[in-house]
């Protein structure tokens, strides 16, 4: 069970938090953000109060590449850290995922090809986005000669993490809509994939409605509502550390690289005509438990939705979107269309609960990109 920790004005509970780990020294894995943060004066000061050394790595960008992860492995046995804490988005907490997975593993062997064995190095983290609830899943992502690796493992899963209200003060307008979206969708996805649970729809349930009760005061800065849109991400990744994401993720990824718009802006798009798109098409239901199981379910997400039928909620859903003003790229082309096409991942196919084929996926792109 993941501990959670909810931030005090003067992070009373850190002090005692990491005096209880009996750490002496930390490789605190960080992003540029954490510069504007109180949490920064946090960690300056750590030492000097209760003794505990700050190690700081920030040598990786967004999209991390397997050369950093190393780069941090190398730095954490260096400096003989006992610990690792993440203060960041989700390539932050990705590359400190990795750290603590590969710590225990032959630097003298490329980390991907081996198998990973769990580890006790502890890792503790502060999200700085509401959004990919990356603290809460077995999930992490980085590029290996330009190519995404998938690294799944139950270990690397934080032990504890902090909610900080404040953290969310200094995003970005544009960063905090997307980030929101991306856990919309992934309580969303996660309530129509194949993998769905008891379990995984009650935490989708909760998240959904957390982000839509919170939305427009979270738009707003409002204390209360970043705190609860923190608590929505997490829930929502504990949603997809079940379930995986779906369709929606899988063709959302190459939108970003191709247009250079945010992770959730682009999921968002594609959910936006993904809803309806199997609403219309539960006939091609892919889910063994059956085409009305299927109907229920989206039933259900109107429901959580606060909607009385699924064309209510997903008019809701492009309303939202619509009024976030994540708009669509301009300037497509038949070229984009062929490579958007062929980017999809079919294991992220496998997840959604109506089939989708090559001419499919294009259609769905052209009504993406309309």
């Amino acid at each position: 069970m993941q501990n959670i920790l909810y931030a005090s004005e003067n992070y009373s509970e850190l002090d005692a938090y990491f005096a209880g780990t009996q750490a002496k020294k930390i490789l605190l894995v960080c992003d540029n953000s954490i510069g504007f943060l109180k949490l920064n004066e946090y960690f300056e000061s750590l030492e000097n109060r209760i003794g505990i050394k700050v190690v700081r790595f920030s040598d990786f960008e967004p999209n991390p590449k397997y050369e950093s992860v190393v780069k941090g492995v190398e730095l954490f046995h260096k400096e003989a850290c006992d610990m690792i804490a993440v203060v960041g988005g989700g390539s932050a907490i990705d590359v400190a995922k990795c750290i603590k997975l590969y710590s225990n593993m032959n630097s003298s062997e490329n980390y991907l090809k081996q198998e990973i064995v769990p580890n006790d190095v502890t890792l503790f983290a502060v999200p700085t986005t509401a959004g990919t609830g990356s603290e809460a899943t077995r999930y992490a992502v980085i590029y290996y000669n330009g190519e995404k690796q998938s690294v799944t493992s139950e270990s690397c899963i934080p032990s504890t993490v902090l909610f900080d209200a404040s953290v969310l003060k200094t995003l970005p307008i544009y960063q905090k809509k997307a980030t929101m979206m991306d856990a919309f969708c992934h309580a969303i996805e996660s309530f129509w994939s194949v993998n769905s649970t008891d379990e995984s729809k009650t935490y989708s349930k909760e998240a959904i409605q957390l982000i839509l009760d919170n939305m427009d005061n979270y738009l707003n800065n409002d204390d209360n509502a970043n705190a609860n849109m923190l608590k929505a991400a997490n829930i929502a990744g504990k949603a997809i550390n079940i379930t995986q994401t779906t369709a929606g993720h899988a063709m959302c990824y190459k939108l970003t690289s191709l247009y250079g718009i945010a992770h959730g802006h682009a999921a968002a798009l594609c959910d936006r005509v993904l809803f309806p798109f199997m609403l219309n098409n539960t006939v091609k239901c892919i889910d063994k438990r059956g085409e009305k199981y299927l109907k229920d379910t989206f039933s259900e997400i109107a429901d959580a939705m606060g909607c009385e039928t699924t064309e209510q909620a997903v008019r809701l859903f492009e309303d939202v979107v619509s009024k976030l003003e994540l708009n669509t790229p301009k300037d497509v082309t038949q070229k984009d269309i062929d490579i958007l096409k062929t980017s999809v991942n079919p294991v992220r196919l496998k997840n959604n609960p109506v089939g989708l084929d090559v001419e499919t996926i294009e259609m769905l792109y052209k009504e993406i990109l309309k």
